[in-house]
């Protein structure tokens, strides 16, 4: 991290003349514009940037798609202001004398656009620093690495790509050292990027790899999370290699998670502990029962792609059903830790979840059970996966979407404009799924039907 000064004094040195000022998207991705140094300090720095406001109506391929309300063709597709958070500058040690700044997405005067996920996430923050609480997250990514470019996936139709391992490699120290190179990189360039990571190992897949993050507040976490995925795909770019964190790349391989680990904080203490009750306390409780009972309907925000829906797979180590447990990797949520790192582990999001609505829709859940003062019930003992008594996660994004669409607990939590927003972005793309025709129907139809 550093601050406008020392950005003036790395600048003045000839250390950085390119300043990346960016906001993420619906899709958690970083999108801006790249600015001289001298002009970002004297014309950005302090005040704003312009962008289109189709940013938020994007499709992934970047067709302006219509419908929504907060812009649209009938009003021109105008501007809005990409805000610069000064206390999110830093340099950025993978690009050549290069700094990064992250921006909010706002109105013209500056008021934040409700339906970006960075203001979505504000909101949620707002809500428990007025109860004089500190939330800390932290998020758990999973992905493939692949041994070849992603000029060359995309020209091989993404098909029969050379994994980075040759078999499953969860916790091993000898093959992922074949890789050892990029992700000494990783390491050493994220926390020198300010984004500080505590370990990185294999994982159960082929070429499966995990990093995991030092908690922060969930804000800054957010931003963390989506530096941490330009960056890996970057430095892969970088070793000729290619990374993807879609939750589901291959039905014969496990899913790539994104798991979100939360507690709330008082006066320096952890609240979700009681060190008299193994079970944690009332609040922790009551939080926990805010997830049980409405992290179906909230499921869009853990799970908000086509593809998602395919890592929920039994015998997988993803959850396919809402339950909780101690150290427990068959429930949707683990609890875990002791003390000061005592904390529930949300295990429904894939590595494809926009961390901002991910962190936003467990906050919102968490502060729900408490206002309703709901239990989380009896610790679950057993194979969740086989348990047909317990409920079911979502099986499909239009399942979600419209889970979310008559989600009363949302539309209090987060606002009709936001939910409005979310549930047509969801059921676009499901639209656009519909639309396509797929490797698996042309394999099975082309010559035998």
């Amino acid at each position: 991290m550093t601050s406008l000064s020392g950005l003036k004094t790395k600048i003045a040195r000839g250390e950085i003349d390119t300043v990346v000022v960016a906001f993420p998207d619906v899709f958690g991705r970083l999108v801006g514009k790249r600015f001289t140094a001298d002009y970002f300090l004297k014309h950005v720095a302090n005040s704003a940037t312009h962008g289109c406001n189709y940013l938020l109506t994007v499709d992934i391929e970047m067709e302006p798609m219509e419908g929504y309300a907060v812009a649209n063709w009938e009003k021109g597709f105008g501007d809005f202001e990409l805000r610069p958070d000064l206390g999110t500058l830093r340099k950025v040690p993978w690009q050549t004398a290069t700094a990064l700044v992250l921006c909010d997405f706002a109105h013209h005067g500056g008021k934040l656009a409700d339906e970006a996920p960075r203001s979505v996430l504000k909101r949620q923050v707002e809500l428990v620093r007025r109860k004089k609480l500190v939330c800390n997250v932290a998020s758990e990514l999973e992905f493939f690495l692949f041994n070849t470019s992603y000029h060359d996936a995309f020209a091989n139709g993404y098909r029969a790509l050379p994994a980075s391992s040759d078999y499953r490699i969860d916790y091993h120290t000898m093959q992922p050292a074949r890789d050892e190179t990029l992700f000494r990189a990783i390491r050493n360039q994220l926390n020198a990027a300010g984004v500080p990571v505590e370990s990185s190992k294999g994982e159960w897949g082929r070429g499966q790899h995990e990093v995991n993050l030092e908690y922060s507040e969930p804000v800054e976490m957010a931003d963390r999370h989506v530096i941490f995925k330009q960056a890996v795909k970057e430095i892969a770019a970088q070793h000729g290699k290619s990374v993807t964190f879609m939750a589901k790349p291959s039905m014969t391989e496990p899913g790539s998670s994104c798991h979100i680990h939360s507690s709330l904080w008082s006066g320096g203490k952890n609240i979700f502990w009681d060190p008299r009750r193994e079970t944690g306390s009332k609040v922790f409780r009551q939080f926990l029962g805010g997830l049980m009972k409405y992290s179906r309907e909230l499921c869009y925000f853990f799970a908000p792609t086509i593809n998602a829906y395919k890592r929920y797979q039994s015998a997988s180590w993803a959850p396919t059903k809402l339950a909780w447990a101690h150290d427990n990797r068959t429930v949707g949520v683990r609890v875990v830790g002791h003390n000061h790192s005592f904390r529930i582990e949300n295990r429904m999001p894939g590595a494809d979840a926009n961390p901002y609505l991910g962190f936003a829709a467990t906050i919102a859940a968490g502060l729900k059970g408490i206002s309703e003062q709901l239990d989380c019930g009896e610790i679950y003992e057993g194979n969740a996966y086989v348990d047909s008594k317990l409920p079911s996660l979502p099986t499909s994004l239009k399942e979600a979407a419209e889970l979310l669409h008559g989600s009363s607990m949302a539309r209090e939590a987060f606002g009709d404009a936001v939910v409005d927003f979310y549930v047509h972005t969801a059921r676009l793309e499901c639209k656009a799924f519909a639309n396509s025709v797929t490797d698996w129907e042309r394999v099975r139809y082309f010559e035998r039907i």
